[in-house]
């Protein structure tokens, strides 16, 4: 690789060359300039002949300047080919270098573009299969149960009267889904518009615990709020869609909890904002569900989940409201033990 020091070097001997050839050039140009010009053309001069007084000699300097300048000449140019092979070196190492980061980053891009479009497919047959299923499951059931009341079960009465409610539930069961997707599609394609203001968040929970008491009753748990507050407790927000948040939550967590147990709501001040917290003492989750738990349709127990009905969107809509709302939903849990779901919205 060439250094600084060879590049120097080969400019100082290339200028003090040039410098040497000339200083000799005027020396003699100096010597021959030197005699008078009358003398140039006298009878002596020319009597000594030309060739020998001024030609032939002249012949022979200019001969050896010739030679002496051809071979610094070669001298110089040999140096600087030299050098030329460690540019050409760096030159291409460089560009090596370059193309191949570039090939490297290149490569990079597109293995990360392929593995989201992979992704991407992936959730999309696997989003495709739960919609297939979960509307299938209602159908099937309306299409068994007409069939039955069609063959005859229509004349008995018990029979007619459990089959009609039973495909009330599955008609109510399909309704929830399509409303749910729609909901879902509206909040994912910013369609939905927020109505934000101010309201009392505890007191919105009291009416969903309402809502909820048949449920909670069957079910044989306790909803309640683990600190009773007397006070308003008022938060900025769609009241609609916050009450939806808090029925899914509390209705995921009735589901999941065991007999007898207990669900308890409670709110924290933290800065400028109130923290929910929606928790139970059921199975709790495993750890590698938690990350799946709010995708469309993401059962983590299967068999248990289909018993209790629904629309598997429940989570999902819960994530989708809130980050409408430029929020999260936070959630923990200890399989065996319970799960603890969370969320902020703005004091007022």
């Amino acid at each position: 690789m060439a250094t600084p020091n060879r590049w120097f070097n080969t400019i100082l001997y290339s200028l003090l060359g040039g410098f040497l050839i000339w200083v000799i050039i005027g020396f003699i140009g100096s010597i021959l300039l030197d005699f008078p010009l009358n003398y140039w053309f006298s009878t002596k001069f020319l009597g000594q002949g030309i060739l020998l007084a001024f030609i032939i000699p002249s012949l022979i300097i200019f001969g050896i300047l010739s030679i002496i300048f051809q071979k610094f000449f070669k001298i110089n140019i040999s140096q600087l080919y030299s050098l030329l092979p460690d540019l050409n070196t760096q030159k291409t190492a460089t560009n090596v270098e370059t193309l191949s980061a570039q090939i490297s980053n290149l490569t990079d891009d597109k293995s990360k573009e392929i593995d989201s479009l992979t992704e991407r497919e992936n959730y999309r047959r696997e989003f495709l299969g739960n919609v297939s299923h979960e509307l299938k499951t209602p159908l099937f059931s309306i299409q068994g149960y007409l069939l039955t009341l069609i063959e005859g079960g229509v004349e008995d009465e018990s029979i007619r009267d459990k089959y009609l409610n039973r495909i009330n539930k599955s008609v109510e069961r399909l309704t929830y889904i399509v409303k749910d997707l729609d909901l879902i599609t509206e909040l994912e394609t910013g369609n939905l518009k927020l109505e934000q203001k101010s309201f009392n968040i505890v007191a919105l929970t009291k009416e969903v615990f309402d809502l909820l008491e048949i449920k909670a009753s069957n079910n044989d748990v306790k909803v309640e709020i683990e600190n009773q507050i007397d006070i308003p407790v008022r938060v900025r927000g769609d009241i609609e869609r916050i009450e939806q948040v808090l029925t899914n939550l509390i209705v995921n967590a009735i589901n999941h909890s065991a007999r007898k147990a207990t669900v308890t709501v409670s709110f924290q001040t933290v800065n400028n904002k109130i923290k929910t917290t929606i928790k139970d003492t059921g199975i709790g989750i495993k750890p590698e569900h938690i990350e799946r738990i709010f995708e469309r349709f993401y059962r983590a127990d299967k068999s248990r989940s289909r018993t209790h009905g629904g629309s598997g969107l429940g989570l999902s809509i819960v994530k989708h409201i809130l980050e409408a709302h430029g929020e999260k939903i936070y959630v923990k849990s200890v399989y065996n033990e319970g799960t603890e779901f969370s969320f902020f919205l703005n004091k007022v």
